[in-house]
This record gives C-alpha cells, structure tokens and sequence, in this order.
C-alpha cells in the first residue's frame, strides 16, 4: 500500500490549526512541565522526572489526542474524513503526528526542567517512541467514542489518574494483587525500564518491560483500528 504524503500532511496541517485556535488544550499541555518544575524544586530527583514525563504521554499523548479527534466530531467533521478516500493508516498516521510532536516537545521540556540525566539515550528514545503509540492509541479510540469534548475529559478521566499516576496510587494500595497490576501499565514499565537501565541493567535484562511495551502499543493500535471502522460506518 503506498501511503499519500498530499493527504497526511493535509490532515496534520488541519490540526495544527485547530490546535493554535484551542486554548484549552495549549494550557493543559504545560501540566507536566509544571510538574517537572514543582518536583525538581522538592528535589524528587529521578522518581520526580519519570511522573513529569509519563504524565506527559498521558496528557500529550492520550487526552489532547481524544479532545482533537472529538472537536472534529462536534463540528462534524470527522465523518467526512472517515468517509474520504485516505485509508486507515493515512488517517491516523495525519490525526497522530501533532500529539506525537507535541508529546516529544512536552517530554525534552520535563527533562530540562527537572534536570533528568537521561541513563540510555537510544533506549529513552526506543521506549518513549513505542509509549507514544501506546497513548495515542488510547486517546484515538477515547476521541472516537465521545460525542463531545466535554465527554472525553469525563471519560478520559480514569485513564489519566490510572496510567498518569499509578505511582502516586501504589503508595496508598496495599492489595498485592492490584499493586502487581499496576506494575504492567505502560507508565510503571516506562519508568522501571529507566530506573533499572540507571542502576547499570543490560539489555538483556530489561528485555521483559520492553516486550509488555510493546504488547500495549500493538493492543492499542489494534483496538483504535476496530473502533475507527465501526465508528466509519456508524
């Protein structure tokens, strides 16, 4: 299949615009990096600066995609581009590339703000790439079964306090069960990849997280696939 470039970028560039109208997603991009400044101030150190860039895959990647994606629907747009002749991948290759700019920006930004010595520059980047995937994946399928913006704050919710802050929710959880769940979300993967590779882990060693990284972006970009044909069709 050959991918139509005139398409893709016809699609990104309509979002760039709307973004630069939305203030309310401008504002709520720079949570992490207000986080990223609070924590480094606290001197949370390395545990600080992975909950700053994990958020920020979290709001960059899955909320503002959602808000995206259901803004096209309440100004009823976005049927008009699942009706179009750019294929599934053409559309979420142009609906996906501002989040995942934006997410990278976001992300270089935490890390200068709260100082983060990066242990592994080519698996920070292996591993922020396949959780960009993951999140916006995730706000995809959110964007696609809201009707409103308004409805994917509320439905988006439990996503940013399950993968934004599973950190914060595993200090308060004594149940050994949830805890081990929570240690297989792709934001406790991400950091316990980076921590360990910190403490002078090898590849082979932290082979494991990155597969369970791997397994959430292919179920994520399965699942986004399943609800835009549906959603197609509606």
């Amino acid at each position: 299949m050959i991918l139509s470039y005139k398409r893709i970028q016809a699609i990104f560039m309509k979002d760039w615009k709307d973004l630069m109208r939305n203030s309310y997603v401008l504002v709520t991009l720079a949570l992490p990096l207000v986080f990223a400044i609070m924590y480094n101030r606290m001197g949370a150190g390395e545990v600080g600066a992975l909950f700053a860039i994990n958020f920020a895959f979290v709001i960059a990647g899955a909320f503002i995609q959602s808000a995206m994606v259901a803004e096209e629907k309440e100004k009823n747009t976005l049927r008009g581009l699942l009706l179009s002749p750019a294929s599934i991948i053409e559309v979420f290759i142009g609906k996906s590339l501002l989040s995942a700019f934006a997410t990278i920006l976001i992300i270089a930004g935490c890390i200068l703000l709260s100082n983060y010595e990066i242990p592994s520059l080519g698996l920070f980047i292996l591993l922020s790439l396949i959780n960009i995937i993951t999140f916006i994946g995730i706000g995809t399928m959110l964007g696609l079964v809201s009707k409103t913006v308004m409805e994917t704050s509320i439905i988006g919710m439990p996503v940013l306090i399950i993968f934004g802050m599973a950190s914060t929710i595993k200090t308060v959880i004594e149940n050994e069960t949830i805890l081990n769940i929570i240690e297989y979300l792709p934001s406790e993967q991400f950091s316990a990849t980076l921590i360990e590779i910190s403490k002078g882990a090898e590849l082979g060693d932290i082979t494991k997280n990155i597969a369970v990284l791997g397994v959430w972006a292919i179920v994520a970009v399965v699942a986004t696939i399943i609800t835009y044909k549906k959603r197609r069709f509606d």
